[in-house]
């Protein structure tokens, strides 16, 4: 029987939990997506910060979002990691775990996508995206707590709508970066009224 050649995201991360190694890579990920490496990595990495972590894990996920959205900045066409990046691995017991519980909700966006709004992706409109992720990707590497839900969010939307040709899944992650940066504003000036409050009490008493 002829081997079907995986065209969506979940056939490929399937692909690669059907394995036998006891680990698997950031390296081995980057080969399993070939060119298209930058929305599916963009998605890969972003998709489980979406959900409360453990503390330190959206930092561990946050470093390699820093240099893909970076590289999708500057308009590469080829994904270039460091060995340091490459080489850091999950457990395949792991993977497989948080690919069974990220698997039927990826099923079922990915048959909601399709090749729409394709002036949207283009030389230009890519470096923009880039641009607008990879300050969505500082942010969720900021310990910010649940700060990095909504950034990560609008990462994925935006990795996933690349990778489909979907300028409605972009357009969602335009809206769900302007809530991000209108959220931390939000927060900045909640903290810096905090400091201020805080510097006063403490003049006061003395």
């Amino acid at each position: 029987m002829e081997e079907t050649t995986p065209t969506t995201v979940s056939q490929l991360l399937a692909s690669l939990a059907a394995e036998r190694t006891r680990k698997l890579s950031i390296e081995h990920i980057l080969e399993a997506f070939g060119d298209r490496a930058f929305g599916a990595l963009l998605f890969v990495f972003a998709a489980p910060i979406i959900v409360p972590l453990p503390p330190g894990v959206s930092a561990l996920l946050g470093a390699p979002l820093l240099f893909v959205t970076s590289q999708w900045m500057l308009g590469r066409s080829k994904l270039w990691l460091p060995q340091a990046i490459r080489r850091r691995s999950i457990s395949m017991s792991d993977y497989r775990s948080l690919l069974e519980k990220l698997a039927p909700h990826l099923e079922k966006l990915e048959r909601r996508l399709r090749p729409r709004l394709r002036f949207l992706f283009n030389r230009i409109g890519d470096r923009i995206a880039g641009a607008v992720c990879f300050l969505l990707a500082l942010i969720v590497f900021m310990p910010i707590p649940f700060g990095n839900m909504l950034p990560s969010l609008a990462i994925a939307a935006f990795g996933i709508g690349s990778f489909a040709r979907d300028g409605v899944a972009v357009l969602f992650g335009w809206v769900a970066a302007l809530l991000s940066i209108a959220v931390l504003v939000l927060l900045s000036q909640a903290i810096w009224a905090g400091v201020v409050a805080f510097v006063s009490t403490v003049a006061e008493i003395f």
